[in-house]
C-alpha cells in the first residue's frame, strides 16, 4: 500500500514539473526543454510547426535533420513525418485541425542524440 503511495506522488510530481517547465515561445508556442535544446511547438491551422534551439537557445539549423511528430487526438494515433525549414524549423501537415487538448510528441536525432519533447495542444 505504501508503495502504491509512493508511485502515485512520483508520478504526480512528475506531471507537475512538465507541466511547469512549459513556457511561451518567441514564436507564440509552447516551449520545452529537450536533452537541453529549447523545442517550441506552433500549431497554424492544419500546420504543425517546431522550432529547434542549440544548448544556448540560439536557431540550430535544421537542414538534413529528421523529425517526426506523433499526434494523438479524438482517440486516434497519426505519426506525422515532419521536413526541416530555414532557419530552424520542422514542419508538418495535418488531415484535420487539432481538437482541443490533443497530445503531440516531437522526435527527432540531433547532435547525436535523440530529442523528445511532449506537448498539449491549446
Amino acid at each position: 500500500m505504501i508503495l502504491r503511495c509512493v508511485i502515485a506522488l512520483a508520478v504526480g510530481v512528475l506531471l507537475i514539473a512538465a507541466a511547469v517547465a512549459q513556457t511561451k515561445g518567441p514564436n507564440g508556442g509552447t516551449v520545452v526543454r529537450a536533452d537541453d535544446h529549447p523545442v517550441e511547438f506552433v500549431l497554424r491551422d492544419q500546420e504543425i510547426v517546431f522550432y529547434i534551439g542549440d544548448h544556448d537557445g540560439k536557431p540550430m539549423p535544421t537542414k538534413g535533420l529528421k523529425a517526426r511528430a506523433i499526434v494523438q487526438d479524438g482517440g486516434k494515433t497519426t505519426t506525422i513525418t515532419l521536413s526541416p525549414a530555414a532557419p530552424n524549423m520542422f514542419v508538418g501537415k495535418l488531415a484535420a485541425p487539432l481538437g482541443a487538448k490533443a497530445r503531440v510528441a516531437f522526435s527527432s536525432a540531433v547532435d547525436g542524440h535523440s530529442l523528445q519533447a511532449r506537448f498539449v495542444a491549446p
